[in-house]
């Protein structure tokens, strides 16, 4: 008799237990997971949103992105790939395409972009470039060549590099407000994840 109330006793006991465990089990589980968003959200990758017609035909305003933020802790930009990069003069961010790198000379005659005095391909404007063309225009109609009147040094120097927008008529960028040093740079801008029907690998170069 003695031993079954001493079972009745036990049993609240050993069942509080049980649950008490399992909510910490879940609290801990939570905290590890916002820990883990914090740091991937942090220290390797970031949304941006696209905001403005700087880099159209490719981006468009409203577009989310992911910014991988640890790839250049392990190399440098390369030409071609689209980069999310702060101006600390003008308090915001930029996303813009890499050009230019140390070392290189840069001339921007209309729709020709010469690096090191190659021409180059940029595949990712030959449609819009040839469009433009077909109607007997630039697409690069309104936008400034380069050198000129606000940068008039050629040559990328250490640590930066030359970054433009895809739209070259109406973009704020290398032309303008100069060379980008690495240390500015967040990110290669790798996926566009919304709109639903913008979902795509981002092709870079």
């Amino acid at each position: 008799m003695v031993d079954e109330q001493l079972q009745e006793q036990q049993q609240p006991t050993s069942g509080g237990g049980k649950a008490r465990k399992e909510i910490f089990e879940w609290v801990k589980a939570l905290a590890i997971a916002a820990i883990l968003v914090w740091v991937i959200r942090w220290f390797l990758f970031a949304p941006f949103a696209v905001d403005g017609p700087s880099m159209q035909p490719n981006f468009h305003t409203g577009e989310r992105l992911i910014v991988n933020k640890i790839l250049y802790d392990f190399r440098e930009p390369k030409r071609g790939e689209v980069v999310v990069f702060h101006v600390p003069q003008q308090g915001r961010d930029f996303i813009k395409r890499v050009i230019a790198l140390p070392g290189d000379t840069v001339r921007v005659e209309g729709d020709d972009v010469y690096v090191n005095d190659q021409k180059q391909e940029e595949p990712y404007l030959k449609g819009a470039i040839a469009e433009a063309q077909a109607k007997g225009e630039l697409w690069n109609q309104n936008g400034p060549n380069f050198p000129n009147e606000f940068v008039s040094d050629m040559k990328v120097p250490a640590d930066s590099f030359l970054a433009m927008g895809d739209n070259r008529s109406n973009s704020e960028d290398s032309r303008r407000i100069g060379y980008i040093p690495y240390d500015q740079v967040i990110g290669r801008a790798d996926v566009i994840f919304w709109p639903m029907n913008d979902i795509q690998i981002i092709k870079h170069g």
